[in-house]
Parts: structure tokens; sequence; C-alpha cells
């Protein structure tokens, strides 16, 4: 599955760790994906929706 959300294109990022000695190290921030019934075109599918998106109410989801 890839780490994208359906609706407004999310994606990974990529930061770093800090230890408290600072030494750094690359590391990745993921989307928090959840797997919606939503209603897309009039047809109920399946989507990855990001929790942002279904908040907001960017995401109808299926009765």
């Amino acid at each position: 599955m890839s780490k994208i959300c359906d609706i407004c294109g999310k994606k990974p990022m990529v930061g770093n760790n800090v230890s408290h000695s600072h030494r750094v190290t690359k590391r990745r921030f993921n989307p928090n994906l959840q797997k919606v019934r939503a209603i897309s075109n009039g047809t109920v599918k399946r989507i990855n929706a990001c929790t942002n998106c279904i908040k907001s109410g960017r995401v109808v989801k299926a009765p």
C-alpha cells in the first residue's frame, strides 16, 4: 500500500532523527492514513484518506 492520501495527495515527508548528542540520521514522517468506505463518483469505494481529510469533511462516508 502506498502511503498517499487519495483525497489531498499527502505523502511521506523526510526529516532527521536528532539524538541527545546531536547525531543526525534520516527518518520518514508518514501521514496518518485510514481505510475508509467513502462515496466517490456516486459509488462506494474503499479509499486511503488522511485523518485531516476525514475530520475536515472532505470525505463523505458511506452509510
